[in-house]
């Protein structure tokens, strides 16, 4: 696999210019730039709210400097909270090329847009273009299941779960999460645990989860999960909990931690200190938006209902678990894991087709969302601490 190879030394597999609005005020102007440069390989993200939140800075700095990100044009209304500066030190240090736009300086909307267009293109013929070989241990790949029923856990998700052992084995770095949807899980996974000291942090982060989950009154057993044929919050958590395979669980991270080393890591991805800001995340987006901050180069989407969500900056796979949706949605699905339903495949032969189609789009071939231009973004105020001398215990 061909990938880029990036100033500090770290490999993408796309070459993403971004254009990041640092305020709500900032969208439109943001999002005219980047339909002005008519370009698939120029996103939009950004965070909404005009009071700082370290952890949106968190984010976004890693956002900035993602293997798979080449430069960076930051949109400011320009009385906004966030701190921009830090935001552009921290992408010039990883040696993204880089530029801000504060429309309060450059005079307003029209003029914003059209000095927006032209600093994009400035900064993409900045971007120092090395191709380098990038090796399976060199990838992170995520997953997340969304739309989930009584399909999810007998085919998509432990499918999956197979894709992510042939990873392992190779030692790359794989990343799953929804703590929120492990409730009950917290045991089995604490024996999968390298050590004793992260069975009890995996523990811990599940036992958070239910208590928050508990507060806010209302639970991540959705309305559309029984309508697809799940019974139980235990069910759902069991299907979820397949996507990890069987592989040892090297580390418990937090939203917008790199994995310092390849292996499993579990993704903690509810807040610290109680309920603050509201659910933790309010669409499957804002889950993806966290793994790709963490490094994810690729994610694994699972689905039984049906999603036709993608994402800036990596790609997402889409794995289809209910045959009957794959048929209604066949143009926004990558992989019909319903076969193993229908007897037409098996767990083991469809985990070895996300594997192989994984290392295609690895090597560049388009998933079905980035041909249909989905470059969905999501980024809320959320607050934690920072993880523990046990949670990665190998460092």
């Amino acid at each position: 696999m061909q990938g880029y190879l990036r100033a500090d030394g770290r490999k993408g597999i796309r070459n993403i210019t971004l254009v990041c609005y640092l305020v709500e005020c900032a969208h439109h102007v943001a999002r005219k730039i980047v339909d002005g440069s008519q370009d698939d390989e120029v996103h939009l993200i950004g965070f909404p709210g005009c009071y700082p939140n370290a952890y949106a800075l968190k984010q976004l700095t890693e956002m900035s400097r993602h293997p798979n990100v080449g430069a960076i044009l930051l949109v400011s209304l320009g009385c906004e909270g966030f701190n921009r500066e830090a935001l552009a030190q921290a992408a010039k240090l990883a040696g993204r090329p880089i530029e801000t736009l504060v429309i309060q300086q450059a005079g307003g909307t029209k003029s914003s847009i059209t000095q927006g267009i032209a600093a994009v293109q400035r900064i993409k013929d900045q971007i120092p273009i090395q191709r380098a070989q990038i090796d399976i241990d060199e990838l992170v790949i995520g997953t997340i299941c969304g739309g989930s029923d009584g399909t999810s856990g007998i085919t998509a998700n432990p499918a999956v779960g197979r894709c992510f052992d042939m990873l392992l084995a190779k030692q790359a770095t794989c990343i799953f999460e929804e703590t929120g949807e492990l409730i009950g899980c917290e045991q089995i996974m604490a024996e999968r645990a390298v050590t004793k000291e992260l069975g009890h942090e995996i523990e811990a982060a599940v036992h958070k989860a239910e208590d928050y989950y508990s507060k806010m009154g209302y639970g991540s057993f959705a309305p559309g999960n029984a309508e697809g044929g799940l019974t139980t919050q235990e069910e759902k958590s069991m299907g979820a909990y397949s996507k990890s395979g069987h592989s040892q669980i090297t580390g418990l991270i937090k939203p917008g931690d790199i994995p310092p080393k390849g292996g499993l890591y579990l993704m903690d991805v509810v807040p610290d200190g109680g309920p603050m800001f509201g659910f933790p995340n309010i669409s499957d987006n804002a889950e993806i938006v966290e793994m790709i901050a963490s490094g994810a180069h690729i994610i694994l989407f699972t689905t039984g209902r049906g999603s036709v969500v993608g994402s800036a900056i990596s790609p997402v796979i889409k794995v289809c678990a209910n045959p009957e949706t794959y048929n209604n949605l066949s143009e926004d699905m990558d992989i019909n894991a319903g076969r193993i339903l229908a007897g037409s495949a098996t767990v083991d032969e469809v985990g070895e087709e996300i594997y192989q189609l994984l290392l295609a789009v690895a090597g560049g071939q388009k998933t079905k969302s980035e041909e249909l231009g989905h470059q969905e973004f999501i980024l809320t105020y959320k607050q934690f601490e920072a993880i523990g001398p046990s949670c990665l215990p190998f460092r």
